[in-house]
Order: structure tokens, then sequence, then C-alpha cells
């Protein structure tokens, strides 16, 4: 498999990681930490540096009760990031945006890819979408960020969310987005309780019938908080065993914090994998 990019393509034969670089006040784990446009384009090439093949830059925080910015105040934030990196790095550049004027922007200064929570939703952000070669991560949420963990409810969590993602994605392949330039995220803590999360997590290989590329966001999340009884800064260890057990159930990117950590564990169950048989004894 892999992922369609403007003039290039992403091998996802084996998984990748996702770099998370928020130039927010507010985001739940790292917020205010690369507000600095120069600390944001270090901490971009030292996780280059650790092996993530992706950088997603976000300027507006989706944590739970987070309060909505405007689409200047967000550009201000991630434009002049991602024209410092277009360009001087061989990884992905990812927006991390709900907005269709950021996409644009963002594509403009040199993106190639947008992760959007709300799943093209917003009005004219599929049309923006479809206007670029850029690829697109769809994500599910119930509701939205301000509410969307006051009462979540679902039937069977897996069956919904695969629904909605396969919804959102016929309609981008009827915009004339190409199947290979989408990835799908089922959105662990976006609208869901911890048992929503645990079992999505268990049965995260029913998403692959999908027929796309999928994401897996869990780094550092409450739902590790919840199991371990950690705060944010300590949740190292759970998020690598969510990020191992995601790609044994067949994630093909894994959006993280700790991209160093993360790449060793990838690498070690790559060469588990790969490690040849003993020779049969005679």
């Amino acid at each position: 498999m892999h992922l369609q990019l403007p003039g290039a393509t992403l091998s996802l034969d084996r998984p990748v990681v996702m770099g998370i670089l928020n130039v927010t006040p507010d985001s739940f784990s790292d917020g205010g930490d690369f507000r600095d446009p120069g600390v944001a384009i270090g901490r971009a090439r030292a996780m280059i540096g650790e092996g993530a093949a992706i950088i997603d830059i976000g300027g507006e925080s989706t944590r739970p009760g987070a309060v909505p910015v405007t689409a200047d105040d967000e550009m201000r934030r991630v434009i002049p990031v991602i024209e410092a990196l277009s360009g001087s790095i061989e990884a992905v550049i990812s927006v991390d945006t709900t907005k269709p004027e950021v996409m644009a922007a963002a594509i403009q200064a040199g993106a190639v890819m947008i992760n959007d929570v709300n799943a093209l939703r917003a009005p004219g952000a599929l049309d923006v979408a479809a206007a670029t070669d850029a690829a697109v991560c769809l994500m599910h949420m119930q509701g939205e960020p301000r509410t969307m963990q006051q009462d979540p409810r679902y039937g069977d969590v897996v069956a919904e969310v695969s629904a909605f993602l396969a919804e959102r994605a016929r309609h981008c392949l009827e915009a004339g987005i190409s199947r290979r330039r989408i990835v799908v995220d089922p959105g662990f803590g976006f609208g869901k309780t911890l048992a929503h999360n645990l079992r999505m997590m268990r049965d995260l290989d029913r998403f692959l019938a999908l027929d796309l590329a999928l994401l897996v966001g869990v780094s550092r999340k409450s739902m590790i908080g919840a199991v371990l009884e950690r705060p944010v800064q300590d949740r190292l260890a759970g998020s690598l065993a969510l990020a191992v057990f995601a790609v044994t159930r067949g994630a093909s990117i894994v959006r993280v914090h700790d991209v160093g950590p993360t790449v060793d564990a990838l690498r070690m169950i790559a060469a588990v994998d790969a490690a040849e048989p003993p020779d049969a004894e005679g």
C-alpha cells in the first residue's frame, strides 16, 4: 500500500510515524511549547531526525473543551512553519485543520496532506481538498470538541465509526479524490468513553475492510491515563504499547508526540517479522 501525494508517494508497506507539532497555546499535552516558529521548526527537524515520515502541524487545539480560534489566527501560527520547512525536508508536511481557508493557505505554502478531525464536513472543505493533489485524513468525531466528551453513546462503536468513515470516503471519491489519497482515523478520544476506545482498539482490524490506509492517534491520551492512572507526562509506556498494538492490528500510520521511542518500537516489530526461520535439523 502507498499514500499518493503531489508528485510523490509514501510507502506504507511498513507502518510509518507521524510526528505531532502543535503550534498552539492550549493543546492537552504540549500546549505552548512550540508557539515560537523557530522552536517549532527545530522540533520538526528533530522529529525527522528521529525517524518521522510525516510532520503534522496544527494551530488549533481539539482537546475536550478547547476554545475555537479564527482562521486568521490559525494561519498566523502554522503558515510560517510550513513555509520554512517546505522544500528543505524530505518528510511529508501535513496540516491539522478543519477550516478550508487554512487548508488552502497551507497547501499553497507547501503542505501536501490535510488532516481534518471533522472529515472535510465544513462548508467548502471538500472542494478545497478536491482541487489539490493533497492526501487527506478523515477522522471520526461524535459532536464537536467543546462538548464531545459529555455523553457519547453508540450501539456498536466500531460499526458506527466504520460506517461514518466509509460515507465520508465515498464523498471524497465522488469529488475526485482518489482512494490512494485517503487515510481514515477512528478518532480515539473524540466523542468516545474509555470503553469505546478500548473496544475500538481491540477490534481495530475491522476497519481494514474499508480498504483505506488506517491512522491511529492515541499518544498520551486520557484513555492511557484512565487505565494506568498516570498524568500526561508519564504516559510514554502506555503510548508505546498502544502504538505497537495498533500496527499489529493493521494501522499504517501512528500519530505520536514521542517519535524516537515509537520508531524504535516499530523497528523491533519489523525485525521480528522479518526473522528467518531456523534451519531444519537433519
